[in-house]
């Protein structure tokens, strides 16, 4: 694993690993062919039940990095990450109750 224990490293990896979550699960989940990719986002975040699981879903991505770098006792990233994932967690509440 990469030998970088820096805050900036793990706050970006933090806000890339959801991001991609959402990305692997529209090819996975969404017939692509039919569904862009814009118009699959837009759905997201207009339909609070697709948010919620959705967000909830990309945030394992955080969840596996955090341990890794934790195991690995490279805390300032872990921290960084963990630091994303509540920003990314109250981002999604905030979206579902007042949005």
């Amino acid at each position: 694993m990469l030998k970088l224990d820096k805050l900036p490293f793990g706050i970006a990896l933090g806000a890339l690993a959801p991001v991609l979550g959402i990305v692997i699960y529209y090819f996975a989940k969404i017939d692509t062919s039919t569904v862009s990719f814009g118009d699959f986002i837009e759905y997201f975040f207009r339909t609070k039940a697709l948010l919620t699981a959705v967000g909830s879903l990309s945030l394992i991505a955080n969840i596996i990095l955090f341990t890794l770098f934790i195991n690995s006792r490279k805390d300032k990233t872990a921290i960084g990450i963990f630091a994303m994932t509540v920003m990314y967690g109250l981002m999604i509440l905030y979206a579902k109750f007042f949005m």
